[in-house]
């Protein structure tokens, strides 16, 4: 393709990209297939030859589309935000059309120096000490295995540069909850510590934030067992119910005994850019590792996730390698991003914070989340004010964790109901939501915060509920 022929292409994709969100109200929120409808849409041998632009974006339209669930859809509830803003889009296009090589200062000193430049802009944004230094991965559950390593390596006084954990004499443990995402378990998994060494600390009946009298008496006791605590995670908006740990309490513990602590806040670090919610991560100061995600509730696309350190130094002396080949004059006055993480090469992923900031603006993203915490609160107040209704779990952001019991259910009979009524609702397309369980039993989550969300779609949303549980 020459840049003539991809300029036309590219004025079509750009019309087609405008046309779906100007029309993905109008799809089905979840996906309206069976599992192989889209591959069976698609050859099973490669092309030989070429087709028109045109040509693609129909299959485009006929195969794709009715394959994804609509997450840019207003009437979409589930999991989390996932927003994609239009502003970051255009720099996700400008990273993947400039091509750049980010394996070194060197190979582009714009990508490094720009990730520096956002990274301190939403290090100031969302209230942080100039302690901390910050750096962009994919993911949460990468900056999570990042933390944990260097963790892990802290503990065992750099085991790597020996035998490794495998020839260290006492095991190291990590310190989390039940309630944390996903993501912990299988880092902690992945940097070595093993399933035995992980330990679920006991959470509040109401709140399911992190229990420090709980968590005290297990480092204690690990310790009086000659083993070594290594590294504790502390959830700020937890996965199922959006909980808080006191993080402040968690942090003096931590360093009382010279504890890792990496404060986890993929979705409701967003939150940070409201100074009235920042007392939700008191404490924070004094952690040693920070991540969340603006490609959550702020809006920049997949994949954008910050993570924030107060002493890089630990990061190159865990992850750096800095073979000849990558070595430069001026690698004394530079960051190498590569030592600061797990893969060598990286994209461009600063232009579509830079892009999102600039053309959106941070006062147009704090009023639009300033909108969701208000939607959420009047849901809430639904919900609290209707017989039969429940919300099962504090309203800490945007997200609404709800249950139905219209004559007294119990158990199995309460979790079949739950499942049908939500489960109804997302098959029809009508909106989407995503169960969980909470104590052993499945309740809904209504996760507030698409971009296109409105009061209006908030509203639709309860009315769809409550049909669904009278049929």
């Amino acid at each position: 393709m020459t840049p003539e022929e991809f300029r036309k292409a590219g004025h079509q994709l750009i019309d087609w990209i405008a046309d779906y969100r100007q029309q993905v109200e109008t799809m089905p929120v979840r996906a309206q297939v069976n599992p192989g409808d889209v591959r069976r849409q698609l050859p099973v041998q490669p092309p030989e030859d070429p087709v028109s632009i045109d040509q693609l974006l129909e299959d485009l339209n006929s195969a794709i589309v009715p394959g994804i669930t609509q997450v840019q859809h207003p009437m979409h509830f589930g999991w989390f935000p996932s927003n994609a803003s239009l502003a970051s889009v255009l720099g996700d296009i400008a990273s993947s059309g400039l091509g750049t090589l980010g394996i070194s200062w060197e190979s582009c000193p714009a990508l490094t120096e720009l990730e520096t430049v956002v990274c301190d802009w939403l290090r100031q944004l969302t209230g942080l000490s100039e302690k901390w230094q910050g750096t962009i991965h994919d993911t949460a559950s990468t900056a999570c295995l990042t933390a944990l390593m260097v963790a892990r390596e802290q503990a065992s006084d750099y085991s790597q540069n020996r035998g490794g954990l495998q020839a260290e004499t006492s095991p190291l443990i990590v310190y989390s909850t039940a309630e944390a995402h996903s993501s912990i378990t299988k880092s902690a998994l992945l940097a070595g510590f093993g399933s035995d060494n992980l330990r679920f600390i006991d959470v509040g009946a109401e709140t399911k934030a992190m229990s420090a009298s709980a968590l005290r008496f297990a480092i204690e006791q690990d310790i009086d067992n000659n083993l070594r605590p290594a590294a504790i995670i502390a959830s700020v908006g937890s996965t199922g119910v959006t909980a808080i740990d006191p993080v402040a309490e968690i942090a003096e513990i931590a360093n009382e005994f010279g504890i890792w602590l990496h404060v986890d806040a993929a979705m409701a670090g967003s939150a940070m850019l409201l100074p009235e919610c920042r007392k939700l991560w008191d404490g924070v100061e004094n952690a040693d590792s920070i991540c969340w995600n603006p490609h959550k509730w702020m809006g920049t696309i997949l994949d954008c996730s910050l993570f924030y350190v107060k002493d890089p130094e630990l990061l190159i002396r865990v992850m750096s390698t800095n073979p000849s080949y990558l070595q430069s004059t001026v690698d004394d006055e530079v960051i190498q991003y590569r030592d600061w993480g797990i893969p060598l090469g990286r994209r461009f992923r600063a232009l579509k914070l830079w892009f999102h900031l600039r053309l959106d603006g941070p006062e147009a993203i704090r009023q639009r989340l300033r909108r969701d915490l208000e939607n959420a609160n009047w849901f809430a107040d639904q919900v609290r004010n209707t017989e039969h209704w429940q919300v099962v779990a504090p309203v800490n952001l945007q997200t609404i964790c709800i249950r139905h019991n219209p004559h007294d259910m119990q158990g199995d009979e309460l979790d079949a109901h739950t499942l049908a009524w939500v489960n109804s609702i997302n098959q029809s397309g009508e909106a989407f939501m995503s169960a969980s369980q909470l104590d052993g039993r499945w309740m809904v989550r209504v996760s507030i915060g698409v971009e296109s969300t409105t009061r209006e779609h908030v509203e639709a949303l309860w009315g769809l509920i409550q049909r669904a549980v009278e049929k």
